[in-house]
């Protein structure tokens, strides 16, 4: 298991679009995939699970990856937020 800490960067947080852009590529890895806003807890592949945590901009959360491409996901992800989730 490997995990890591984000801030959300996106003005508007997590909404519609953002969230569907983690999902996406969320789902490209085989390892379980959730993150951690305060005492919520997501699955990074599931739109209404990320949408249900309403992440907003300067948020900090905390991946956590388990499984055979944890490290790749883990940075994939980490990635993907600080690009700014193509907004």
């Amino acid at each position: 298991m490997v995990r890591e800490k984000v801030t959300i960067k996106n003005p508007t947080g997590l909404h519609l679009r953002p969230a569907g852009r983690l999902c996406d590529g969320a789902r490209k890895y085989k390892s379980l995939i959730t993150f951690q806003k305060d005492n919520k807890t997501a699955n990074a592949k599931s739109l209404l699970s990320v949408l249900g945590c309403c992440i907003k901009s300067g948020d900090e959360v905390e991946f956590i990856c388990e499984g055979e491409d944890e490290a790749e996901a883990l940075a994939a992800m980490i990635r993907l937020v600080n690009s700014g989730l193509g907004e």
